[in-house]
């Protein structure tokens, strides 16, 4: 795939007298593994819930696969996926219930959505779950049931809050492989994260935001330069890489009061 997934154009988004984002312009190359990346309190999830529509912007505008998000809504939301910050899930309804009536939801017929469900809930290691209450499940099988959800009806593009957070290393490593083989097939995957090594081992193409402005993107080894990890780089970016405590907390530690 060529060009872009995601356009965006002086998004702005306050809250209050707070800028959450400030007027960022970015375009998201289609067909790569695409980290944004910052601290917490960076904009990354304000960013991601305006392009997804989820939220309206202050100012702006964001097209999607050629689609305005905001004027061409039903478009938009046939063609991307989202697995959101704090997943909320149909607590009272299996695994497997979840996932049928996601795909109905989305027109697909039932026969079609049976089998794709079958094959997600195999792959993501939910099988011997799927008839489970989501009230039951763990952290990593909520994680894994929403990426189910999310990929259903075979998006063009995916955007992942945080998709690892709080997920144990199985779980992360069998989300990993869904999505590198995904993103194989010329899908975009765009995730945001706060784990540099992480986004270094994962994406061909990165983002860096800091109060609420991109400060560098690019390529990974672009946005790397000369530095020996995309971490340093990063602190340099945000400008924590000068950060002293040496000279503070003296009184911390060798356990006397």
């Amino acid at each position: 795939m060529g060009g872009s997934a995601v356009s965006v154009r002086g998004l702005w988004k306050r809250f209050g007298e707070q800028v959450a984002v400030g007027g960022i312009d970015l375009e998201l190359p289609a067909g790569r593994f695409i980290g944004l990346v910052g601290p917490n309190g960076a904009g990354k999830t304000t960013t991601l819930s305006m392009v997804t529509g989820l939220l309206r912007p202050d100012q702006g505008s964001v097209e999607v696969v050629g689609h305005d998000v905001w004027r061409d809504p039903v478009e938009v939301k046939a063609r991307i996926g989202v697995l959101p910050e704090g997943l909320r899930l149909f607590e009272r309804l299996s695994g497997r219930e979840l996932l049928a009536y996601t795909g109905r939801l989305r027109g697909l017929p039932g026969a079609e959505v049976d089998r794709r469900a079958t094959q997600l809930l195999d792959v993501l290691d939910l099988a011997g779950a799927q008839h489970k209450l989501v009230v039951d499940y763990s952290t990593g099988m909520r994680k894994k049931t929403g990426l189910a959800a999310a990929l259903l009806h075979n998006p063009e593009v995916l955007f992942l809050d945080e998709p690892f957070e709080g997920v144990d290393p199985v779980s992360a490593q069998t989300i990993r492989g869904v999505l590198e083989r995904y993103t194989a097939s010329g899908a975009t995957v765009v995730f945001s994260s706060h784990v540099m090594e992480l986004v270094e081992s994962l994406c061909d193409w990165v983002a860096v935001m800091a109060a609420g402005r991109i400060r560098a993107h690019g390529p990974i080894a672009e946005v790397r330069g000369e530095a020996p990890s995309l971490q340093r780089a990063f602190l340099e970016l945000v400008g924590a890489d000068s950060r002293d405590v040496g000279s503070d907390l003296d009184w911390l530690g060798g356990g006397s009061r």
